[in-house]
């Protein structure tokens, strides 16, 4: 993690049990858009169609966990305020192209004060909404408006809540002390309301998808929160990623090799807005893993963002390819 992230008083003490285990990477790996550092063709990725767009609403969030891809925290604002002006003028750019879902993600969406805002004018132009939350306190200050939302437009608004693991100890080894409770206060009040709810989780070092499903579904059975675990978008179980760990490069000789193509790889039905601090204006950038690599930063609109993606970072092949992951719904 890069030493200027701030930590809060809350946040876990020490490494993250979800930690990659693995040398450092090369630094002649991922340098070239072009080449792998074998001198092979590299993979690439084009927009076959913009399904989901993503609106990073921010980088500041309530917690500090131990191993956060995007490095947020409760003053970490590298990524500011998404505005509302700004997420329409994408909306309305998006819902010409043809797009289904938008999603938010952050930091923790519920921080930024425009975001009840930006929900209701993704859902009345007739997307589906994904929200990613540790439906925690800041979440709870808008039950009000969320329950209104869910009796005027139903399931196209789902919250997708961030439950790093079935047990307290791992969840808050990750994600910092006295943060299960209230994780699983805010689950409880979604599934009690009638919400489309999914969960995000991640898989321990060694610990098998089957098992980790099996004991998801004890837990929410025993918490009586209703999530359908024979549906696999209710629980998605993420890899785990870390750019500074050695992982293979995607080469275009991956794809047989694999059994994979490149309409398996999110950044060919996806996008992102994000709006960096100290820039005039919101940017649209390849990835949701990847805001601030300039090689991933694609233009200021959705237009201009009609392009090919070099698989030219880590987290495109240990998240995506190898992984097999997405963000989307």
């Amino acid at each position: 993690m890069n030493d200027t992230r701030s930590k809060s008083r809350n946040a876990p003490a020490g490494p993250s049990p979800f930690a990659v285990d693995a040398a450092s990477l090369p630094r002649e790996k991922f340098s070239d858009p072009k080449v792998t550092a074998k001198g092979e063709p590299r993979a690439s990725v084009p927009l076959a169609r913009l399904d989901t767009l993503w609106l990073n609403t921010g980088t500041l969030c309530n917690l500090a966990c131990a191993s956060c891809y995007i490095e947020s925290s409760p003053t970490n604002d590298a990524l500011v305020y998404l505005s509302v002006a700004d997420a329409v003028r994408f909306l309305d750019e998006a819902q010409g192209m043809g797009t289904r879902e938008i999603g938010f993600t952050g930091g923790e969406p519920f921080m930024n004060p425009g975001i009840i805002e930006m929900l209701e004018a993704a859902l009345d132009r007739g997307f589906a909404v994904l929200v990613l939350t540790n439906a925690m306190k800041p979440m709870r200050r808008h039950e009000d408006a969320l329950l209104a939302l869910r009796a005027q437009h139903g399931d196209r608004l789902t919250l997708r809540v961030s439950l790093d693991h079935y047990s307290k100890a791992v969840h808050e080894a990750e994600r910092g002390p006295r943060s299960w409770d209230a994780a699983m206060d805010g689950l409880r009040w979604l599934s009690q309301g009638g919400f489309s709810i999914a969960v995000a989780g991640r898989l321990l070092p060694g610990e098998g998808e089957h098992p980790a499903r099996h004991h998801y579904a004890a837990l929410f059975a025993e918490q009586g929160i209703a999530l359908d675990m024979d549906d696999l978008g209710k629980l998605v179980l993420f890899p785990e990623m870390d750019a500074d760990k050695d992982i293979a490069e995607i080469t275009t000789a991956c794809w047989d090799i694999l059994g994979k193509s490149p309409s398996d790889i999110m950044c060919n039905t996806s996008r992102m807005i994000v709006h960096r601090k100290g820039e005039p204006a919101p940017r649209v950038v390849a990835c949701t893993l990847i805001p601030h690599d300039d090689g991933f930063d694609l233009g200021g609109t959705l237009a201009e963002a009609d392009c090919d993606v070099p698989l030219n970072h880590p987290h495109c092949a240990r998240f995506c390819v190898l992984g097999g992951a997405s963000c989307s719904a």
